[in-house]
């Protein structure tokens, strides 16, 4: 109970200082405001009164000369008589133009309120009379009364009205409470006498009853329904404490019972635990809104009980609901441009749509442009989306709200330099890659080579392509490495021409050439996807010291499976070399056979093969003998 007895003393305090800042802030803008609308009202009234003074002294000088005429002079008693009456149309017409210029004045100008004991407003002031504002008048007037509430010799029944020159004082003695001018009485549509003594009445009415209202008496009631307040506040805070425990104890004892797996099929979205932990929040969140409401409703009531705490009351409520209606105008007067952006995304939607379905035709090749490949479709689609969003974006951004804010701006320019200085090799490899697929070096299933890597391309997107090593590696290389690259495709020519594999092999100078071409063919043909047509060849590339090197090409149009080929390939050769007697001069053999067994396999050999001697051949001198 600790903190909610913090929680309220520091709501007392913030609320006691808001309403009394705000309060203050409010006074001096709207005063600031009254002055500026009213400088000109005031010229206007300063020549309209002049005017009149002017128009009084004429008058009584007109009233004079006629006093002093005899009554056998009609003539002249006319013509000042038609004088009077042009000024006292004159004063007529300008009260007129006066009135007229302060009802234009009335939906602009807000009167100053002058204030009771209690805080209470009993009126307002809404003109100026000589140097002193609105404002300044307001505030004066509520000074005075409340100095003379605390004059415990006043007698209310002497505040009375006294005629002045040009205005008539509301007075306690030799106090001038405040001043009524003409022009108070015009803005209040009152006479000048009728409008001063009701208030008057009203400062009296104000100050008994302060008096009535600030008893002892009274002050000790509302002592004692503040404590009755808080005593039921603090009595439903901790009720709301045990119908919180109580049900948190439910929810634990029946969560093996109440509580399931929420899943489908094998994917659970939330298990019997975290369903518990969400009650549990909620539980939480549900108590303290409570706690809240209490504290919403209970601080009202308090603050009502004070007559110099009533006006917090509407300021509390204030506080707190202003935000939202905010929201709500702000969601109201936003919802003209949220059409917009809902029209202007509904509309691009479908024309992205509709790109996309003539671009998906090009891809299948139902439309046919001429010099525009079908693996162009879909990567040209991107672009053209990519575009599309970004000029979607621009028709969007101004319906945005906040969109004309500096800080709006600042937070989109530093966005866009944190994006241009991070992402310099990302844009390389994305303009790589729309190079490379107008290039089209490559499609997706083709075998290549790149550098040291050879595979099949799986994947190919603006900022990688993704290749499948025959050991099923995935090696992911960037498109910027590849366009400063070499990349070898294998692929392209297999199914029209056919891709040629080739080989080389090292046989000895005592086999005859023919011999050796016609065994390297029959071993191609031999093999598993080697082409018949175009038949294989061979291509003797070189005269080494010990051997002759044969190039063995053959054609084939499985260009993924070459790994395969050649094993065939190499193990072909092999066979029919041994076969046919001749040996594969790698390593190094020497061309000695003198005690030197043969290469060939024993497989291939005679059951009575046996490896030559050594011949020594002996010269003999026959003079010498």
């Amino acid at each position: 109970m600790g903190l909610i007895r913090r929680i309220i003393v520091f709501n007392l305090a913030l609320f006691f200082s808001l309403s009394s800042f705000a309060q203050t802030d409010s006074l001096r803008k709207q005063d600031s405001l009254n002055h500026v609308l009213m400088l000109s009202y005031q010229k206007k009234l300063n020549e309209i009164e002049q005017q009149r003074v002017a128009d009084s002294l004429k008058s009584a000088e007109l009233q004079n000369q006629l006093n002093s005429l005899k009554t056998t002079d009609n003539l002249k008693k006319e013509e000042l008589l038609q004088q009077l009456k042009e000024i006292s149309d004159r004063n007529q017409l300008q009260e007129m133009q006066k009135k007229a210029r302060i009802d234009s004045l009335r939906q602009y100008i807000k009167g100053q309120p002058v204030t009771g004991v209690m805080n209470d407003t009993l009126f307002y002031i809404y003109a100026k009379i000589g140097a002193s504002t609105p404002h300044e008048r307001a505030v004066n007037i509520s000074g005075k009364i409340k100095n003379l509430y605390n004059n415990d010799f006043l007698k209310v029944d002497s505040i009375i009205t006294v005629k002045s020159e040009n205005t008539i004082d509301i007075v306690y003695g030799e106090t001038i409470i405040m001043s009524v001018s003409e022009t108070d009485a015009l803005w209040n549509n009152r006479p000048a006498q009728i409008l001063a003594s009701n208030y008057a009445s009203i400062i009296r009415n104000s100050i008994a009853a302060a008096r009535k209202e600030n008893s002892l008496s009274k002050l000790l009631i509302r002592i004692g329904l503040v404590i009755l307040i808080l005593a039921s506040l603090w009595f439903l805070i901790w009720l709301t404490g045990r119908f919180h425990q109580k049900l948190i104890f439910a929810v634990k004892r029946n969560k093996d019972k109440y509580l399931k797996d929420l899943s489908y099929k094998d994917y659970t979205f939330l298990s019997s635990e975290q369903e518990f932990k969400v009650i549990l929040f909620v539980v939480k969140i549900f108590r303290w809104f409570v706690i809240a409401l209490l504290l919403y409703i209970a601080f009202p009531l308090m603050f009502s009980i004070f007559p110099f705490t009533r006006g917090w009351a509407d300021a509390l409520f204030q506080l707190i609901w202003s935000p939202f209606k905010r929201v709500f105008i702000a969601i109201w007067d936003y919802l003209p441009n949220l059409f917009s952006i809902l029209a202007i995304y509904f509309v691009m939607k479908y024309f992205i749509r509709f790109v996309k379905y003539i671009f998906s035709e090009i891809q299948s090749e139902k439309l046919k442009l001429s010099g525009f490949h079908a693996d162009w479709a879909m990567p040209t689609y991107g672009i053209v989306r990519f575009l599309l969003y970004a000029f979607t974006f621009v028709l969007i951004f101004p319906y945005l709200p906040g969109s004309d804010s500096p800080i709006f701006k600042g937070v989109s320019v530093f966005i866009g330099i944190l994006f241009s200085l991070g992402s310099s090799s990302a844009i390389a490899n994305m303009i790589a890659g729309l190079v490379i697929t107008y290039m089209r070096p490559f499609k997706i299933g083709d075998r290549i080579k790149i550098g040291d890597i050879s595979g099949d391309v799986v994947e190919k997107t603006l900022l990688v392509t993704r290749v499948k090593t025959i050991k099923n590696e995935e090696i992911t290389i960037p498109n910027s490495s590849i366009l400063t690259g070499n990349t070898t495709n294998y692929s392209s020519y297999a199914q029209n021409v056919g891709l040629i594999i080739h080989t080389t092999v090292t046989i000895g100078y005592d086999v005859s050439w023919e011999k050796i071409h016609q065994a390297l063919i029959d071993a191609a043909l031999k093999t598993d996807m080697i082409l018949q047509e175009p038949k294989p060849f061979v291509l003797q590339t070189s005269l080494d010291d010990f051997y002759v090197s044969y190039q063995l090409n053959a054609y084939t149009k499985e260009a993924s499976s070459q790994a395969i080929i050649y094993s065939g390939l190499h193990q072909n050769i092999q066979d029919i070399c041994n076969e046919r007697g001749i040996e594969i001069m790698s390593p190094h053999y020497r061309a000695q056979r003198d005690g030197n067994r043969t290469t060939i396999p024993e497989n291939h050999l005679p059951d009575d093969y046996q490896a030559p001697d050594f011949n020594v051949k002996v010269k003999k001198d026959d003079t010498k003998n």
